[in-house]
This record gives C-alpha cells, sequence and structure tokens, in this order.
C-alpha cells in the first residue's frame, strides 16, 4: 500500500475521486470519468494533481556544474526563468529518469524527478556533490510543495484570471513566481498532455486554497495517461525502467535532450556510451502503433512481424480523442518506418497495426 499522500487527499475523497498507488503515493485516478476529463482537456481546460512528482533544489556556486554532469542536456546554458526537458542516464547510457530542471536564479535551480524517484535522485546528487568536490546544497523538498497541472487550450484565460494577466506572456519552457490566494507559487508553462499549459507549485500547506482559485474539471490519473500516449510522450518506469526495460535516449527518440557537447572535456554521466549510440545508432526506435483491427494494445503484449516476436507495446489505449486503439513500444530499426504494417498479439490472435511516429493527434 503507498504510504504518500498529497496534501489534498482528503479534498478529493470528499469529491469521490477513486485512487491508485502510483510511484508509492494514493493518487486520484478518476474523479467523473477518463473520457469526460480528457475530453475536457482536448477542448476547454482541466486541473490534475501532480503532488506525487517529486521537487530538488540545488543551489550555491557549483550548482549549475552539478547538474550538467548528472543531466544530458546543456544545463549551464540556462537562462534564468528557463527550463528544460532532459534525461539523466547512468555510465552505460541507460535512462534512470527524465526530468524539467528550472533555472529560479543564478546559482538556483530546480528539478522535477519522477513519483517515487525524489530519495534516489537525491542520494544520486549527494553523492556526487561529494565525489566531484562541488560546493552547493541539494535538498528534497517534495513534501514542501504541492503540483498541479492546468492543461488544455483554455489554460491561459483561467490562469490569467486566476493568477494575473501577465502570465498570458510567459513563454514556453519559461517559469515566473506568482501570487494565488495569498499563497507565494511558481508559475510554469509546461505539461504533459500534448496542449498548452501549466504547472503551479504550491506551498504544500495553501494547496486547497489555491486548488478552489481554478473552477474547472478535475482530472485524475487516467486522463493523464490517455493523454500523454495521444501525444507520445514517455512514462517512467513504463516506456523506459532501468532494470525491466532498460532503454537510452536514441532509442527512445528523445535524443533532442541529449548535447554531447555539454559540460566541456568532462561531459555528463553516460556521456561516453551515448556518443557511441549517436555514431553507430540505436537497433530499436520507439514507436506509435494505430491498430487496423478491433482489440486493445495494452502494456506486455507482443509486438510480431514475419510471423516472429520483435517487440513489445510498453503502453496503449483507446485514444478518446480519436476514437482508435493506439499504442507505444519499442521494435528493431528495420520495421521502424512510417506505414509499416506489423502485428500486435492479443489473447493470442494477431492484429494488424501500421507503425507511426510517436504522437498521434497531428494538426487534428
Amino acid at each position: 500500500m503507498p504510504d504518500r499522500k498529497p496534501p489534498l487527499y482528503a479534498t478529493h475523497e470528499e469529491y469521490g475521486a477513486k485512487f491508485t498507488p502510483f510511484g508509492g503515493w494514493a493518487m486520484p485516478v478518476e474523479f467523473d470519468s477518463i473520457s469526460e476529463e480528457h475530453t475536457a482537456v482536448r477542448e476547454s481546460v482541466g486541473i490534475f494533481d501532480v503532488s506525487h512528482m517529486g521537487e530538488i533544489e540545488v543551489s550555491g556556486p557549483d550548482a549549475a556544474a552539478l547538474l550538467q554532469g548528472l543531466a544530458t542536456n546543456d544545463v549551464e546554458s540556462l537562462s534564468i526563468g528557463r527550463a528544460q526537458y532532459s534525461m539523466i542516464t547512468n555510465e552505460e547510457g541507460t535512462i534512470l529518469d527524465d526530468t524539467v530542471i528550472y533555472r529560479l536564479a543564478e546559482e538556483e535551480f530546480l528539478f522535477i524527478p519522477n513519483a517515487g524517484h525524489d530519495e534516489e535522485m537525491e542520494t544520486r546528487w549527494v553523492e556526487h556533490r561529494e565525489e566531484w568536490g562541488l560546493e552547493c546544497e541539494v535538498e528534497n523538498v517534495t513534501e514542501e510543495w504541492a503540483m498541479f497541472a492546468i492543461q488544455g487550450p483554455d489554460s491561459e484565460d483561467l490562469v490569467a484570471d486566476v493568477a494575473g494577466e501577465e502570465l498570458r506572456d510567459l513563454g514556453r519552457f519559461s517559469i515566473t513566481e506568482a501570487e494565488i490566494e495569498g499563497a507565494d507559487c511558481l508559475l510554469a508553462r509546461t505539461g504533459y498532455t500534448g496542449e498548452d499549459g501549466f504547472e503551479a507549485l504550491v506551498p504544500w500547506d495553501s494547496a486547497e486554497h489555491v486548488w478552489e482559485e481554478f473552477d474547472c474539471q478535475p482530472c485524475g490519473l487516467g486522463a493523464r495517461d490517455t493523454l500523454r500516449i495521444e501525444a507520445g510522450f514517455l512514462l517512467s518506469g513504463q516506456d523506459f525502467d532501468p532494470e525491466e526495460n532498460p532503454r537510452n535516449p536514441y532509442e527512445a527518440r528523445v535524443s533532442f535532450a541529449v548535447d554531447l557537447d555539454a559540460g566541456g572535456s568532462e561531459g555528463f554521466v553516460g556521456r561516453d556510451a551515448l556518443a557511441r549510440v549517436e555514431e553507430d545508432g540505436p537497433e530499436e526506435l520507439f514507436v506509435g502503433l494505430r491498430l487496423l483491427e478491433r482489440g486493445v494494445p495494452r502494456h506486455g503484449y507482443e509486438i510480431v512481424a514475419d510471423g516472429e516476436t520483435v517487440g513489445e507495446v510498453t503502453s496503449g489505449t483507446m485514444s478518446p480523442t480519436l476514437g482508435e486503439p493506439i499504442g507505444l513500444g519499442y521494435i528493431p530499426t528495420e520495421y521502424a518506418d512510417e506505414g509499416t504494417e506489423v502485428g500486435v498479439r492479443i489473447r493470442g490472435s494477431d492484429k494488424r497495426a501500421r507503425i507511426e511516429s510517436p504522437g498521434f493527434l497531428g494538426d487534428r
């Protein structure tokens, strides 16, 4: 059973939310219905409680150097108030986690590990700080901040109404301070749904008051999952896992989050291994799958080609937006071209499927 609860657990319980264990937390999976919540985000605006996400503060003269040594993107190039998506890899170039890094001040950063990874990442940062002799503080502040995601095409109007008209000017992957209902918050223009949106970091004790200010559809992790699958976004622990499904950023098609030149001659942990992958090319690739027959591709289902198993579905759903069954998974590069037909084995029957790039929404 999960032993961590978000600050709004009782509030969600009173609403009648259904809960699920996720990353050691008890989180709302559904408030009204996944379909209703999904549609609200695609067509108007919804709000998610994502307080299960971690928050690690890194500050001091060598804060940038520590982050640069442990993340794959060019952290030192971040200007104040900007954010970047990055991967955290081991010496073999295997993804341990993916994260968003925010630069709050010249010597102050905040990065967001996935649910249940905060203690692991705090330990990793502290150990490397000591090994490398760097001068900075590392603090796990996960249970000091609640985190809400306000997502959808109408999110800008709602955030501007609640937090101030100046928030309309906040650019993608930017972060700023904002006062909401007397609480000193941080607002970033980031998200995990494929729609415009904002993520708010709210002091733990102010969570209920701030949540109530956003008068829109509450959404659970069920809709968050269908939305991110449609957008082709990775889920840590499912679309990659260092133990059960080890992947590098080139296989996972997030090489845009890798800067092999960052960090000078020392680079980051895993840089040399990833340089070899870039030179040789990955043997497998993360792909989208659109079923051409009845059925739904689910996590763990086999992907088959020429009568042989060539891969496995890592995520799948019946797309609420498209009304079609879609999935994500890894297959050898020779089968990864868009338009290639493969099969997904569902209850012993091979269902025809077409390979697409991850991200199914297009211009819809």
